[in-house]
């Protein structure tokens, strides 16, 4: 378990970007660790209880902080994002908030020995004890 500071904000490009009326592209933004009111209060939505699939409409316009040169971020903004770009988010979103760490598993290019570390969605990694 780190000391550090907890790491909130996560910044991002989209591989596509957000198109606005007025033709203007906006790819790179930030997005924060969602809060249990995230994930409660869109549930009672109107349009979450008529399609369960809008949840993630609701969920990822309250945690996407900023987009480009956009003032806010609505749930119409996320509605017109291109499919590659939403699952972006969608794969962000679910690996900061997950908490446990992304195992990989490999060779180490000196020695040819199988070597395995973690991942943490804060970006911290922890590396395997040297041998004595």
């Amino acid at each position: 378990m780190s000391d550090g500071v907890l790491q909130t904000e996560f910044e991002f490009t989209l591989p596509q970007g957000y198109v606005d009326d007025d033709g203007n592209r906006h790819r790179e933004g930030v997005m924060r660790l969602a809060t249990a009111a995230d994930e409660i209060k869109p549930l009672k939505d109107p349009r979450v209880q008529s399609n369960g699939a809008y949840l993630t409409v609701i969920l990822l316009a309250r945690v996407i902080t900023r987009l480009g040169d956009l003032d806010a971020v609505s749930p119409h903004v996320v509605e017109n994002l291109y499919v590659t770009d939403l699952e972006h988010l969608q794969d962000l979103y679910e690996r900061i908030n997950a908490g446990d760490p992304d195992r990989i598993d490999t060779v180490c290019p000196a020695c040819d020995e199988p070597v395995s570390f973690e991942v943490h969605p804060d970006g911290e990694v922890t590396l395997p004890a040297e041998p004595r």
